[in-house]
């Protein structure tokens, strides 16, 4: 099986789609991996190191598209790299199609390509084996990020999360109790905020009561709760996910407006389209706005600025899904691997993911919930 691995191109990401670790694993197994020049600089893994693994280095992105079977990215792709797709072949990419342009889509039809989303590859359990380790690390990232935004050359609120004796701690609200919620609220308890969590889900409450033996406040996330505690905090984490569909905006503009002026809003659901109604997507480069007098910190691969260790634990997840296909080819693997077929978007061209045809008002093409068509 021949792989491809090209340089990101959006700015500032930095991840890279295979670390050399996951290239000798591959190599060992007797498939090809072509690895597009500085693919891997930004992760601090040089051309040299992949070398030593065994992979092919190649000069443009030209390459590592058109010699390779399956394609191994971390953004989706952009309008310059859809003339690459090479007829046929497979993508892994975290596409979030549900807010992708719709050129993306049309490109991958016309060239009856297979889009896997990492995102949205589902264990029977529910889990999301690939996505876990990405919100893992956005949750530890959370307190870095409001601990900054909170100071006053920031144009935050100049306060300390933790406090100091004799001085309230900051006060954190996260919405959402799943792995990036859970993470985030590890992470703040650590450092002595007060920590509210927030889901539509009693039974993740209770997780999380049962984790912090009732240290963290836990609340039901309604309208009347989200209401209620946007007067008082001074950081509100957005941790919202439906897997393969849009975030819904649960958090309003009424109740941002009700936010203390230089309070923080972290949005990581923005890359499904955000769950405040005030948020829209930032860059690594330019990653704030205000509104409403609130500070927004809204960047959807907020995870590549950490981006060695987010390359090596995409790798560790994704490499068993890259070596069924490499041993069993893409349809046998698809119908033996059934948590990676559910993470198929796109198969050869047709939509193939309910909650994407949902998303986009359209019929499912293909279904392959009991299989793959032969």
């Amino acid at each position: 099986m021949e792989f491809g691995v090209p340089k990101e191109v959006r700015d500032l990401e930095s991840r890279a789609g295979l670390t050399p670790a996951g290239v000798l694993s591959l190599v060992q197994a007797g498939h090809t991996v072509h690895v597009e020049r500085n693919a891997g600089a930004g992760a601090g893994f040089s051309d040299e190191h992949y070398r030593r693994a065994g992979a092919r280095i190649v000069y443009t992105a030209a390459e590592a598209y058109g010699r390779a079977n399956v394609v191994l990215s971390i953004a989706r792709p952009m309008a310059q790299e859809h003339q690459l797709f090479r007829p046929g072949q497979s993508i892994f990419s975290f596409f979030h199609l549900p807010v992708a342009s719709s050129d993306l889509l049309a490109d991958l039809s016309e060239k009856s390509i297979t889009a896997i989303s990492y995102e949205t590859i589902q264990d029977n359990d529910g889990s999301l084996p690939v996505l876990i380790p990405m919100s893992e690390v956005a949750g530890r990232l959370a307190p870095v990020i409001a601990g900054q935004l909170l100071t006053t050359t920031e144009g935050g609120r100049g306060i300390l999360l933790s406090g100091i004796p004799g001085v309230a701690r900051a006060i954190v609200a996260i919405v959402g109790g799943g792995t990036l919620g859970q993470s985030a609220a590890r992470a703040f308890v650590g450092l002595g905020a007060q920590v509210i969590v927030l889901d539509r889900d009693v039974n993740k409450l209770r997780m999380v009561d049962d984790s912090y033996g009732g240290t963290v406040t836990t609340m039901i996330a309604n309208e009347f709760n989200l209401n209620r505690i946007a007067g008082f905090v001074d950081v509100l984490v957005g941790a919202i996910l439906v897997p393969g569909k849009r975030t819904p905006a649960l958090i309003r503009r009424d109740a941002v407006r009700k936010m203390r002026p230089g309070a923080v809003i972290i949005d990581f659901s923005i890359d499904q389209g955000g769950c405040v109604e005030t948020s829209r997507p930032t860059t690594l480069r330019d990653p704030t706005f205000v509104a409403e007098q609130v500070i927004h910190h809204c960047v959807p691969n907020i995870t590549s600025a950490v981006a060695r260790t987010a390359s090596h634990a995409l790798t560790n997840t994704a490499l068993p899904y890259l070596q069924a296909i490499g041993e069993l080819g893409l349809e046998g693997a698809l119908e033996t691997v059934h948590s990676l077929r559910r993470g198929v978007s796109v198969y050869r061209g047709q939509i193939s993911s309910p909650g994407l045809a949902d998303a986009l008002g359209r019929e499912l093409e293909i279904d392959l919930r009991d299989g793959v068509p032969r």
